[in-house]
């Protein structure tokens, strides 16, 4: 006996993907072979509740194959349904469920209770994530090594407690460059001024979207270690220095999206104050502190919970109204006083941390100011189903997320171009996002290939040595040249070219767009090399191919809000179609180190001709809709179809 169900196929479960509350969702199961089943059941459940069976009726039959269906309406509360299949044979119970890998697609059969359900994301009707991200490109900045706009590259502030280094020498990453103690206290002199000053640098690049790390008083070089929420680092500036560059970013109609740090602070801060450097009463100090009821001390003062065993960044106490009030629900709380003050957003740090209420809570908030204002998680998995802390997250059911950073992508993108992984696989993490997250979190994703946490996408895709096998002196030292570097800068192309045609939000990290290399924090940390990009990019190739993807993305909406469909997934050649309204475009990538010649069949979408928009791309029309594309070594080809 064989079974089918493909969960991404209209002929097994329509409509496919997530749904909104309510929604009647027909299932069908193909069984094929000898012996007839006596009974075929399907077997579903609402997350964390009981499972329920409803009988399968025989439909019809296709060449064999006997159509079992079902019809079953999704509960009008948002949430997760999970479902597999149960056949009674004269052999036994069969059973059908999703494959091991838990992506989607086609499932698997076995003779036990299947250990991996499919799954069904419901979602609220009301949910509305801001069309204007949708349609951006961000660029995310980490403000102390972007650009010092003091002419004389003075340091702002009046610190003595830092270590001032000279613009373009490496990141200390030994604690002995810090005198013992790993501190990150390292600082080049970054600051706001400097960002608006290359503003126009961002605008003609085609940037829209400027995701910022934190700008908050703190005493690292990276600002996570929160001292004072209410006030810019005077390192990087003050609060009309933000509000300037706010407004001169919005005339080159750029936004800005701040970094929130809310599950913990720093114990250097005016909150805790275990230092005593600020002019309060923290926690640390007296219980009677304000702030005391921010903070889970098990044994007062010493003795305290903090983010992953760090004692400098102390975790605080979310049900403390006390805190929820000055961070989110008072007239002038946190979230609600920047976006007043010019920001468009917030990215929240280890949102899985913080726990569903208050994320709802902030969402309502941030929302009562600016409805418009976009808010993006920090989530390194499948965002629709993830568990933290015993807690099903609901990120993506209406009432707490837009959109969260795609590390699901960018692995998947990185395994294709490393060869771990062929196009079919490729296409198969790719589509289990788009069957799993509902359309306007799927179409609001942060879709970044590096980031402030990880390796630069450069230095990857030169087959650098894993991370996990090299220690930090050799991380800091390797950098890539010669034929290695050539085929870095070819396979980064490949993700470029995905990253800025797939659903999304692409965002590029500082220096990415010249070639950048480095391994993860602080060697992804450097300070952008304003003087020196002809020696990193000297033929201009890098820069110029980001310009030239850049500009594709924004011609059309197709690319950014249009409808993905697969349409080639063999070997290591993929293609894909993205089509809004009238527009249709074609998008092919070979990640072989050979020439591939495909046959790719675009009949069933009408498609008589395409036009080649991208280097090399030929325009080639056919009568029956058939075209044999021939695409060179790591490179990818954009079509218009008509």
């Amino acid at each position: 006996m064989d079974i089918e169900h493909n969960s991404r196929e209209k002929f097994y479960r329509r409509p496919f993907g997530a749904v909104t509350c309510g929604t009647e969702i027909r299932l069908r199961l193909a069984v094929y072979g000898a012996g007839i089943p006596s009974e075929v059941k399907l077997v579903y459940k609402e997350d964390g509740k009981d499972e329920r069976r409803a009988d399968m009726s025989y439909a019809f039959d296709i060449n064999g194959n006997c159509i079992y269906t079902v019809k079953i309406k999704m509960p009008e509360k948002a949430g997760l349904i999970w479902y597999y299949f149960e056949l009674k044979t004269d052999r036994g119970m069969v059973y059908y469920g999703n494959n091991c890998r838990q992506l989607g697609g086609k499932g698997e059969m076995s003779f036990e209770k299947p250990a991996n359900s499919y799954q069904i994301t419901v979602y609220n009707e009301e949910y509305k994530t801001p069309e204007w991200f949708k349609t951006g490109i961000a660029y995310q900045i980490f403000p102390d090594r972007f650009y010092n706009g003091n002419e004389d590259g003075s340091f702002l502030g009046s610190r003595t407690d830092i270590i001032k280094r000279e613009w373009g020498e490496q990141p200390y990453y030994k604690a002995e460059q810090f005198g013992g103690e790993y501190l990150a206290n390292d600082f080049y002199g970054g600051n706001l001024k400097g960002i608006i000053k290359k503003l126009p640098y961002l605008s003609d690049l085609g940037i829209s979207v400027i995701y910022l790390n934190p700008i908050f008083r703190a005493y690292s070089n990276h600002k996570y270690d929160t001292g004072n929420y209410e006030e810019i680092d005077p390192m990087f500036g003050d609060e009309e220095t933000f509000k300037e560059l706010c407004a001169e970013a919005k005339k080159l109609g750029i936004r800005i999206i701040l970094d929130g740090v809310f599950n913990h602070t720093g114990s250097d801060s005016k909150y805790f104050n275990k230092k005593g450097k600020y002019d309060s009463v923290g926690a640390f100090q007296s219980q009677d502190s304000p702030y005391y009821t921010w903070y889970r001390f098990m044994d007062w003062p010493n003795v305290y919970e903090s983010w992953w065993g760090m004692t400098t960044l102390p975790q605080v106490e979310e049900h403390s109204e006390e805190l929820r009030k000055y961070l989110l629900s008072d007239k002038n709380a946190i979230v609600k006083k920047w976006i007043r003050n010019g920001a468009s957003g917030w990215r929240l740090d280890v949102v899985d941390e913080l726990p569903g209420f208050f994320v709802k809570e902030l969402r309502r908030e941030i929302k009562s100011v600016d409805e418009d204002a976009v808010i993006i998680g920090e989530v390194w998995e499948d965002a629709s189903h993830k568990t933290a802390y015993g807690e099903r997250r609901e990120y993506f059911l209406g009432g707490e997320l837009d959109g969260v950073m795609n590390y699901p992508m960018r692995n998947a993108l990185i395994d294709a171009s490393l060869g771990r992984i062929d196009a079919a696989g490729l296409d198969e993490r790719l589509m289990s996002l788009k069957e799993n997250y509902p359309a306007p979190a799927y179409y609001s994703l942060l879709n970044m290939v590096t980031s402030h946490d990880v390796e630069r996408i450069m230095t990857l895709m030169g087959d650098a040595p894993s991370k996990h096998d090299v220690d930090k002196e050799y991380q800091a030292h390797f950098k890539l040249d010669g034929y290695a570097l050539e085929l870095a800068r070819e396979r980064a192309t490949l993700v470029l070219g995905l990253q800025m045609t797939l659903p999304g939000v692409p965002c590029i990290f500082y220096g990415d767009e010249i070639g950048m290399q480095g391994y993860g924090d602080p060697f992804c940390r450097a300070t952008f090399p304003w003087d020196g990009i002809d020696e990193i990019d000297p033929d201009g190739l890098v820069r110029t191919r980001y310009k030239n993807m850049i500009t594709l993305r924004n011609m059309s909406k197709a690319f950014s809000i249009g409808e993905f469909e697969s349409v080639y997934t063999i070997g290591s050649v993929y293609a894909f179609l993205r089509r809004y309204e009238d527009e249709s475009f074609l998008v092919i990538v070979n990640f072989s180190a050979g020439t591939e010649k495909v046959r790719v069949d675009a009949a069933r979408y009408g498609i008589r001709k395409i036009v080649g928009i991208t280097l090399d791309a030929e325009t080639t029309e056919s009568s029956d809709g058939i075209f044999y594309i021939e695409i060179p070594r790591h490179f990818l080809k954009v079509y218009k179809t008509e």
